[in-house]
């Protein structure tokens, strides 16, 4: 009995401390503003589908009107110029806009705007 008692015991504490760490790993999330040659909503629709599968992309907005595309990532699984390649091997060559851009994510999604032509992951 005693040995059934400390195998639950230690089963709960290993799944509790395991449960923790998975729900305090940190995302260094951070936005780069790239610009892109954009000329329909099919050229967003392309990067949209493409681009919002690489690993670490968290959310990606694209501005039709602007020729811009920002990228919401994770720092820890990718970085700029691997979403660069992403971007050329696509067809859609990307350079970053502003390096005065990339800063930490907001704490709200943003929405899509129809009326600027932007859209959005969610």
């Amino acid at each position: 009995m005693r040995f059934h008692f400390s195998a639950v015991l230690l089963l709960l504490l290993s799944f509790f401390s395991f449960h923790y760490s998975v729900c305090t790993a940190k995302t260094d999330k951070q936005v780069v503003v790239l610009s892109c040659d954009l000329h329909c909503q099919g050229c967003c629709d392309k990067i949209m589908k493409n681009i919002a599968f690489e690993k670490g992309v968290k959310d990606l907005v694209c501005d039709l009107k602007s020729k811009h595309v920002t990228v919401t990532y994770d720092a820890n699984k990718t970085d700029v110029p691997t979403l660069l390649k992403a971007f050329e091997k696509i067809g859609k060559p990307a350079r970053v806009e502003d390096h005065q851009a990339q800063k930490e994510a907001p704490v709200t999604p943003k929405d899509t705007d129809a009326v600027s032509g932007a859209s959005s992951l969610e």
